[in-house]
């Protein structure tokens, strides 16, 4: 099994910056893409970047020039950096990798959250 283990959210005031990190362990042969999500009060879940194996990032309109994703694949570990946050960024953060797995193919794993909070 793979298992994603987030940290770093917390409560800011705007124009703060917080950075997030996310881990997966368990029996991974390769990781494949890594990214992070959100999900605002009454809001569906929507993309806030992502980032392939060999570095080639994309990110929604909202997190360009505020947000900047990476990963250390020694670490099997992907990071957001988010500045000049704004009150509207308020949401849940998710993660999710690409993992494959010799004998079990390739399938999407998801993090339990974490909060983050934008104070105006």
């Amino acid at each position: 099994q793979v298992q994603l283990l987030e940290s770093g959210g917390g409560l800011v005031q705007t124009g703060g910056s917080l950075r997030l990190s996310c881990t997966a362990s368990g029996t991974i042969s390769r990781i494949l893409s890594m990214g992070w999500y959100r999900r605002a009060p009454g809001k569906q879940r929507e993309l806030v970047a992502t980032i392939s194996e060999n570095g080639v990032t994309n990110y929604a309109d909202s997190s360009k020039g505020r947000f900047t994703i990476s990963r250390d694949n020694t670490k099997n570990t992907v990071y957001l950096q988010m500045d000049t946050l704004k009150p509207e960024d308020t949401a849940v953060y998710y993660c999710k990798s690409a993992v494959f797995r010799y004998n079990y193919g390739t399938r999407d794993y998801w993090g339990q959250g974490t909060q983050v909070a934008v104070s105006s």
